[in-house]
């Protein structure tokens, strides 16, 4: 059990280690991401001996299900041996870490994260005087979700990958805030990797069936990147899935304005067609996208035709051309 003293009895400086909460709701700590519960479970996550690592909004570390403060200063390593995956080497890490100074402070700056991190009972990454690498009893829910997006890529889901949990667009952000290259690239490609895998979800989702909890998923790919057409085109069939064309049309006319105030284009030829496809009122071929639905004129009913007097050869004669009337009179002159 942590306590805020160190072995001689004295107050400890290092505070960061006092413990904040738990998994179960106690401190202001993000809730692990929706998926990593799915795969790993609240009470496997607060198993003793279980160290849970947290790099989805708030860099976190949980040890038996009870959440610890990483200190600033250890935030960056922690991330980064993390990301990696693999042993590497202490130089490389601390010359990517801290590239101002030169090797013999980078050096320095290293073993005092490292310090720091034992010092407040995370105690993660190990080393020696050449690698650093983390320990075997940790878990990071960067590779769970990996391997969670891609078993639904390859459309190899396991049963209980396709349970719906309550999705937010912060949670889909590795590492919000950070600017290093290294943290710029693994977040732009977990981002591609998680929304490939909701689409996925979605899509496999419509063809269980389950299209109310399409719709969820679907919406949390839009909200996660609302100019990525694949996501609006998984949230049209959706809509399509459960019969609700409105509800398609209304998610359709919403990208379509967005698509054309920020990008000046139209939506693709395949979101089109889905729309068009589904037919306008549900009978028959839907109108072309954008156009107006067509407005039902009033039509005035016709008269009956009512039979008239044969008429006077002479009004014949008055209401024919100039020339018709010509021949008329020199015809009378003649008889």
């Amino acid at each position: 059990m942590l306590t805020d003293t160190d072995a001689g009895g004295r107050p400890s400086p290092h505070r960061s280690g006092q413990a904040v909460g738990t998994l179960r709701g106690k401190g202001s700590l993000m809730p692990p991401h929706p998926a990593t519960v799915l795969r790993v479970g609240t009470a496997d996550i607060a198993e003793p001996g279980r160290v849970w690592v947290s790099l989805f909004g708030v860099p976190s570390v949980s040890v038996g299900g009870e959440c610890l403060d990483v200190p600033e200063g250890s935030k960056r390593l922690l991330a980064f041996v993390c990301l990696c995956g693999r042993r590497i080497e202490r130089r490389r890490a601390a010359g990517v870490l801290w590239p101002d100074g030169d090797d013999v402070r980078a050096a320095g700056n290293l073993r005092s994260a490292l310090w720091r991190l034992k010092g407040c009972g995370i105690d993660v990454v190990d080393s020696d005087k050449v690698l650093l690498w983390l320990r075997e009893n940790a878990v990071v829910d960067v590779e769970v979700m990996q391997r969670w997006a891609t078993r639904l890529i390859a459309s190899q889901p396991e049963p209980a990958d396709l349970d719906v949990r309550c999705w937010h667009a912060d949670q889909l952000e590795l590492l919000p805030g950070w600017y290093d290259d290294w943290a710029l690239f693994e977040r732009e490609r977990l981002r591609q990797l998680l929304l490939h895998a909701l689409e996925a979800m979605a899509a496999q989702l419509i063809a269980r069936d389950r299209a109310a909890e399409a719709v969820t998923v679907a919406l949390a790919a839009v909200a996660a990147e609302p100019l990525r057409e694949s996501a609006q085109r998984v949230l049209v069939d959706s809509h399509l899935a459960e019969g609700n064309l409105c509800e398609a049309r209304r998610a359709y006319e919403a990208y379509r304005v967005l698509a054309r105030r920020e990008l000046g284009v139209e939506p693709g030829g395949s979101l089109r067609s889905a729309i068009a496809s589904a037919g306008g009122d549900g009978t028959g071929p839907a109108a072309p996208p954008g156009s107006r639905p067509a407005t039902a004129r009033a039509v005035a009913p016709r008269r009956a035709a009512t039979p008239t007097a044969p008429r006077h050869p002479l009004q014949a004669v008055g209401q024919a051309g100039p020339g018709a009337r010509a021949r008329g009179m020199g015809s009378e002159v003649v008889n």
